[in-house]
């Protein structure tokens, strides 16, 4: 039995390049293009609270992991993430 690799959900994904920063210095940037110098700071001094707090954690672990690939490729519109597509 082969051990099972989890799959990004797609939609949560997607939500991180189609967001745009509400606020600061990258107000209007999408959130996947924040840099993650700005991305570590806000581990340090505290993510904000609710759905922009989850999409910032979420978008620093994806870059802290070396991840920023399946962000890339769906914003490219290339969305054979998990190496499978449905047919």
């Amino acid at each position: 039995m082969e051990p099972h690799t989890p799959v990004p959900d797609p939609q949560l994904l997607m939500d991180l390049i189609k967001t745009p920063m509400p606020f600061g210095k990258y107000q209007g940037r999408p959130l996947y293009t924040l840099p993650e110098p700005y991305l570590v700071w806000f581990k340090q001094k505290g993510f904000p609270k609710g759905k922009l707090g989850i999409q910032l954690e979420t978008l620093y672990e994806i870059k802290l992991n070396g991840l920023e690939y399946l962000l890339k490729q769906l914003a490219s519109g290339n969305h054979g993430i998990g190496g499978t597509e449905n047919k």
